[in-house]
């Protein structure tokens, strides 16, 4: 008969005795741990944070294009906006004489009393035209001119180079940025609109009569001894750039030579933004054209620009039936 004798607390069993204990193999870094790059970080902690505002005060934008009915003037009004909400203070003139609409798009077509015409003939101050935005202080219009009206003969590019050096010494403090709405054309509306300028930002859309027209301006502002010139592609239909009846952003990128500050794609909620005086980046919820202008903004407070890449994919698999169509 088998007796089992309870081995004492001290002892181990043999087979145990024949094994080795198990040491995980351990690795101390002598460097501390870096991600495979920073530009990853940097995009995650962009919206966390203010950006940082590069070149003088204040930064004199116009804003251009050379063909009507591109969108200057919504680019104005969403980029101006976008750049209050960020807590920059911001100055938008619609330099386009006659045939202003920067005020409807804004909602402030009632609030217009004084134009910039009227200051140059001593009818009142400037402050008294400056009119402030009713949702963001920081921001504010001023108009040339009324509507269906004309400019003197004396006025001309020597006003916007004086309305700047005014608003650079006014009481309230220099504002960080100016954005002029430059007139359709390469009159002398646009000689006027570009002569106070020290950056351009060309909107453009994808089709060639609009390109042709960039072209030229591109041209007429290196004259002018403007060199940061950006572009913002508006209008742009993916749909039409996969079955190759639109260029490409790459294309218009190629075509021009430009840096590439947004990419607009086409929306609907557009025109019902402009028709209700209600600009496109206070929507909630917010519109693929609002966030886009928004990073525009963001790109034009740090002087940066994006970059258009080609993206080409696999061609679907055809099998025997797709001959008959199915």
């Amino acid at each position: 008969m088998l007796t089992l004798k309870p081995l004492p607390a001290n002892t181990k069993p043999s087979f145990l005795n024949s094994l080795t204990p198990f040491r995980p193999k351990t690795q101390t870094l002598t460097k501390p741990f870096k991600l495979h790059s920073n530009l990853a970080i940097q995009s995650v902690l962009q919206w966390n944070r203010k950006p940082e505002l590069a070149g003088q005060t204040p930064r004199v934008v116009v804003i251009t294009s050379g063909k009507g009915g591109v969108g200057k003037t919504t680019t104005t009004a969403n980029v101006g906006l976008s750049l209050a909400r960020l807590g920059f203070s911001v100055v938008s003139i619609d330099a386009d004489v006659g045939l202003r609409n920067l005020d409807l798009l804004l909602g402030l077509e009632n609030r217009v009393n004084y134009t910039l015409v009227e200051v140059m003939n001593g009818d009142c101050r400037l402050d008294q035209a400056l009119v402030r935005d009713k949702r963001w202080s920081n921001f504010e219009l001023l108009c040339i001119s009324k509507p269906r009206s004309k400019l003197p003969l004396g006025f001309g590019g020597k006003a916007l180079v004086w309305l700047v050096e005014s608003l650079k010494s006014r009481q309230e403090g220099c504002p960080d940025f100016i954005l002029i709405d430059c007139p359709a054309g390469i009159d002398a509306g646009f000689i006027t609109a570009i002569t106070s300028a020290n950056e351009a930002v060309l909107v453009t859309t994808p089709d060639i009569t609009s390109l042709r027209d960039a072209d030229r301006v591109v041209g007429l502002l290196e004259c002018d001894g403007i060199r940061d010139i950006k572009m913002i592609v508006n209008r742009v239909r993916t749909d039409m750039i996969k079955g190759e009846d639109m260029m490409s952003v790459l294309d218009v990128q190629e075509m021009l030579g430009l840096a590439l500050l947004g990419v607009i794609p086409e929306d609907t909620e557009v025109i019902r933004s402009t028709n209700r005086g209600y600009p496109l980046v206070l929507n909630k919820p917010p519109t693929l054209a609002g966030l886009a202008f928004e990073q525009a903004a963001w790109r034009l407070v740090e002087q940066d620009s994006m970059k258009a890449v080609m993206v080409e994919e696999e061609p679907k698999k055809r099998g025997f039936f797709s001959f008959f169509g199915v």
